[in-house]
């Protein structure tokens, strides 16, 4: 585990980790249009087609970009010093009033929805320019990060090592979305943005998974358990998850964001790149079942995160065409590193000054959660094997059989119980957080 010092990382951590729940909340708004949106029955009632999409570029961008880069945030102001304070305020300030642009686009005119890719845009100013100003912000903690988070022994304090590879991989990510951005032609449409956001979105997914491991380990430890494995060992196994990042720049070098062996190579990386954190997995997968009988809402998390995750990770190797298992192949995984960040956000809530979490709500909510999530996930896998093609809603999705229907109704069900257990996870963490009546 790792002592969160007073001043400055505490309160930017206190900080960040307001920024992350503020854009659940925006997103675990949206997602009930969504879901109504695509559930056979509901979307005949409610003319939701095209609210659609523009609903679903800003709850994607706020539950996957804003939420996932808030809570890294969290633990790189928590790991890091005291130095630079003033750099550490502005990137929060910036990634703040970009993620308020970003949740008030939607209403200015001329708002027209590409769903493409890892950063799904809204083709207008408004948005645009909420998508510059949160860069900026995640840009500037993450340069912070790297000269004031660097471990100071890197083979003996794993998690340190670990939360600072997912700043540097977050960096390089930062790297490819800038550089695709400056050697594209101006344009337009979803194909440009596909191109611009491949590169960086695939080195992304790279800083989730290492943090994700740093949020299981940590959770593990803070309920008792040693990992399986030494210090110096697991900072080795950190290192070798790494390795694959060694290649973005050489795929970059090999072809511009334009090329088709560009966007080939980075599938590619998912496919063979991220088989690299095995090690990690085994190693949490060996202190989760040393956890077996703890009743802690942590504990809670971690089993529904690593079920979801690795449900995900299979999936992706189901992919056939172009169908609706490529979103529940990607929302498990996504909805896997949520539920570690949740299980860690539980555990760090003391750590930074508020309440602990605590009472059967809070034990169970990363269930309820992760169930509706998993049946999500089987309902849209389960259509996609029968053709449901993805990011259509209404009668676009063209359910003629039965056996679609009963998958997508079993996606929108599991969709509704995952909103609940969204929606739960923010009364907990908001009971804990804002001040009692009186106090």
């Amino acid at each position: 585990m790792i002592e969160i010092p007073s001043g400055t990382p505490k309160n930017l951590a206190r900080a960040w980790l307001w920024l992350g729940l503020l854009a659940l909340i925006g997103s675990g708004l949206l997602a009930i249009l969504l879901v109504f949106s695509r559930t056979p029955g509901i979307q005949d009632v409610f003319p939701l087609k095209d609210f659609f999409r523009s609903a679903l570029i800003v709850h994607v961008d706020l539950s996957v970009a804003v939420w996932f880069m808030a809570f890294g945030a969290v633990l790189w102001s928590a790991a890091g010093s005291a130095a630079g304070a003033g750099l550490g305020w502005a990137a929060f300030w910036v990634a703040a009033a970009g993620t308020l642009v970003m949740t008030v686009s939607p209403f200015f005119p001329d708002a027209h929805p590409l769903l493409n890719n890892y950063i799904p845009v809204l083709q207008q100013p408004v948005f645009y320019a909420s998508l510059w100003i949160c860069g900026a912000g995640f840009t500037l903690v993450l340069l912070r990060t790297l000269f004031t988070a660097w471990p100071a022994r890197p083979f003996e304090e794993p998690l340190r090592l670990g939360i600072f590879l997912g700043a540097v991989a977050g960096t390089v990510s930062m790297a490819a979305f800038f550089w695709s951005w400056y050697v594209l032609p101006s344009g337009e449409g979803q194909a440009h943005f596909e191109m611009l956001f491949w590169g960086g979105g695939h080195a992304l997914q790279f800083q989730h998974a290492y943090l994700m491991a740093v949020a299981w380990l940590w959770i593990a430890a803070h309920l008792g358990v040693q990992p399986a494995a030494s210090p110096r060992v697991l900072a080795l196994f950190f290192w070798m998850a790494a390795v694959p990042l060694l290649s973005v720049p050489a795929i970059y070098a090999a072809g511009g964001p334009e090329t088709a062996q560009h966007m080939i190579y980075f599938a590619k990386l998912m496919e063979w790149g991220h088989p690299w954190m095995a090690p990690l997995i085994l190693v949490s997968l060996a202190g989760l079942w040393k956890l077996r009988g703890v009743a802690h809402p942590a504990k809670s998390a971690f089993v529904a995160s690593f079920v979801l995750f690795a449900t995900g990770g299979i999936l992706g190797y189901m992919i056939r065409g172009v169908n609706v298992v490529i979103p529940a192949h990607y929302h498990g995984a996504i909805v896997g590193v949520t539920l570690a960040f949740m299980g860690l956000a539980f555990v760090l809530l003391p750590q930074l000054g508020f309440r602990a979490v605590e009472g059967k709500l809070a034990r169970w909510q990363p269930y309820i959660y992760g169930f509706g999530q998993l049946m999500h996930v089987l309902g849209l896998a389960w259509s996609g094997g029968y053709g449901v093609q993805r990011k259509v809603a209404g009668a676009e999705q063209m359910l003629t059989t039965l056996p679609q229907k009963i998958g997508m109704g079993m996606m929108g069900l599991g969709g509704l119980i995952a909103i609940i257990g969204g929606l739960l996870f923010v009364v907990v963490c908001l009971k804990a957080m804002l001040p009692r009546k009186g106090a």
